[in-house]
């Protein structure tokens, strides 16, 4: 998970309590995932040990939930529970990145000045955050879980807590909502003509203006949807 994210780099990989010790002391770590039950040390024991000025976050990533209590009690930004899902762990890493931008703002408080290092780190989330979309939505059926690549993606409805995605003919279903797919597209690519539509624009054949400022939309497969007042400028604006 951590791979998709350029602007994190992995700089150890520790097998045990010792090592992972050994790693806090040694490297200049801002984020550590720390197992609880290790060979040599447990997770708690490598707290005790580490002795640092600048000790780094802490995300607990343990299959037992009975040490979260102690978790909280020795601040750990927080305490991920296995299995969890990339949801889970995006909230985890949002969670980090807020404490560096109160780094960020406690640095410049005295001198008004940030680290270079820290200015750069800051960019890079925000540009991750502009520019980062989906390029594919994984799906389950019979047991197995294939993806639908985001250009494949003909239009888009909703179905209560799922969404459906309309791909060469074929629907999808996955269990989201269509405001949470919505905003893991690229808006230049993807326009919500209905409280429960979205159209890929590179499959838009054509578009007629309708009553009380609604258009139909009528896709390259042969979908005809009718767009929502509230839905309709983003159209109407293909039309200036």
């Amino acid at each position: 998970m951590l791979a998709e994210r350029a602007n994190y780099e992995i700089v150890a990989i520790c097998k045990d309590g010792r090592e992972t010790v050994a790693a806090i002391r040694d490297e200049k770590l801002d984020l550590v995932f720390l197992d609880v039950k290790m060979p040599e040390l447990d997770g708690f024991q490598v707290l005790d040990a580490v002795e640092t000025t600048s000790p780094p976050a802490i995300i607990f990533v343990t299959a037992f939930d009975e040490f979260a209590l102690k978790a909280f009690e020795v601040s750990a930004l927080d305490y991920l529970l296995k299995p969890f899902d990339k949801a889970r762990f995006e909230k985890t890493l949002f969670r980090f990145e807020e404490r560096w931008k109160e780094k960020a703002e406690q640095a410049a408080a005295p001198d008004k000045s940030v680290s270079e290092e820290l200015k750069a780190f800051l960019r890079s989330i925000a540009l991750e955050k502009k520019e980062e979309f989906a390029s594919r939505f994984p799906v389950k059926s019979n047991g197995n879980i294939y993806f639908v690549r985001t250009d494949d993606i003909d239009w888009i409805d909703a179905m209560g807590n799922y969404t459906a995605l309309h791909s060469g003919g074929r629907k999808h279903l996955i269990r989201e909502t269509i405001k949470s797919v919505e905003a893991r597209l690229d808006p230049k690519r993807f326009v919500r003509v209905h409280r429960s539509a979205i159209i890929n624009l590179d499959r838009l054949r054509k578009l007629q203006p309708y009553f009380h400022g609604e258009y139909v939309v009528t896709l390259e497969d042969g979908t005809t949807l009718t767009s929502s007042r509230g839905y309709s400028d983003r159209l109407r604006a293909l039309l200036e």
